[in-house]
């Protein structure tokens, strides 16, 4: 299922895209998703908050139905950062 079924454009997942090739900014990001669990990526407000703390990192400012939009898109894809076809999912989405 695409990130665009759930309201999230295009346009942000670009931008965000080119934010992340700054090798600072892409180490920040890492601290912070660094030794996370499914089950953590399955905690509704430990997503939230894991988006809030990212969007800061990025200096991108979301809505708040934007926020929900991306928390239901990673709830919805049940992430287990410990399965590579997981993550081989992930990065062919937003490749």
């Amino acid at each position: 299922m695409s990130y665009q079924q759930y309201g999230i454009s295009p346009q942000l997942v670009e931008r965000i895209k080119q934010k992340m090739k700054n090798p600072a900014v892409k180490e920040r990001v890492k601290g912070v998703v660094q030794g996370l669990s499914k089950v953590d990526l399955q905690n509704s407000a430990k997503v939230q908050q894991l988006v809030r703390t990212c969007t800061g990192i990025l200096d991108e400012k979301l809505s708040p139905v934007q926020e929900q939009q991306i928390v239901k898109f990673v709830l919805a894809q049940r992430i287990d950062p410990n399965n590579t076809f997981h993550l081989i999912k992930l990065w062919g989405m937003f490749r």
